[in-house]
């Protein structure tokens, strides 16, 4: 598969559908207009790669809505050299986003068919994380901490607390909370023990999975 002009184009017309919602950051725009999502995607959804819609990606898994990805990247506010920590890397999709933002990305994915994949796929595409791991999203990464920012691609039923002792003083988490229905939640890290709560639109996400299973 190719990106072709008619898919630059598709992308254009996806950044006016969210420029539409009330995504502002520049930055963010411009990601999504020069990540071939397509690429990302099973043949059978390409038609449907611009359109502002989640599709699946095998193992119970979609590839989240264009819209979702935008929002949540710019509550990050994500400037050059962030370490971030990525909770449920998918397709690999939001990971591409960040890497173009010039974040160092530590992805996390408890799937073995889709970390597998992924991890061969998104070099050869170009976007190139610090380091993909398999493994249970609900303990972070204590051995990489502290974060300037760790983003949750999965519905969470609670805030894991190992997420939120990993944040830098000043950092940031971006995590859907709830079970059939998420409300897009974000914790600025205050102080050691001071963090500050702000609450979002509602998001249907899949659920974001404990323990590693082969």
């Amino acid at each position: 598969m190719k990106d072709l002009p008619k898919h630059k184009g598709l992308r254009n017309q996806l950044v006016q559908v969210l420029i539409d919602k009330g995504i502002k950051d520049e930055k963010v725009l411009n990601a999504i207009a020069k990540i071939p999502r397509h690429l990302f995607m099973d043949s059978s959804f390409i038609d449907f790669a611009y359109k502002d819609k989640a599709f699946p990606i095998g193992a119970d898994q979609t590839i989240s809505q264009p819209y979702t990805v935008a929002f949540q990247t710019e509550l990050l506010e994500v400037k050059a050299n962030d370490k971030i920590l990525e909770i449920g890397t998918g397709s690999g999709y939001q990971t591409a986003v960040l890497v173009s933002l010039k974040a160092i990305v530590f992805s996390i994915e408890r799937q073995k068919e889709l970390f597998t994949k992924t991890k061969k796929f998104l070099p050869r595409l170009g976007y190139v994380a610090k380091k993909l791991i398999y493994g249970d999203g609900y303990n972070g990464l204590p051995n990489e901490a502290p974060f300037d920012s760790i983003i949750v691609t999965a519905g969470a039923p609670f805030v894991p607390k190992p997420l939120l002792a990993q944040l830098k003083i000043g950092g940031k988490l971006v995590i859907p909370v709830g079970d059939k229905e998420q409300v897009m939640t974000l914790f600025v890290r205050n102080s050691e023990k001071e963090f500050e709560k702000k609450e979002f639109d509602k998001f249907a996400f899949v659920p974001f999975l404990k323990d590693v299973s082969d």
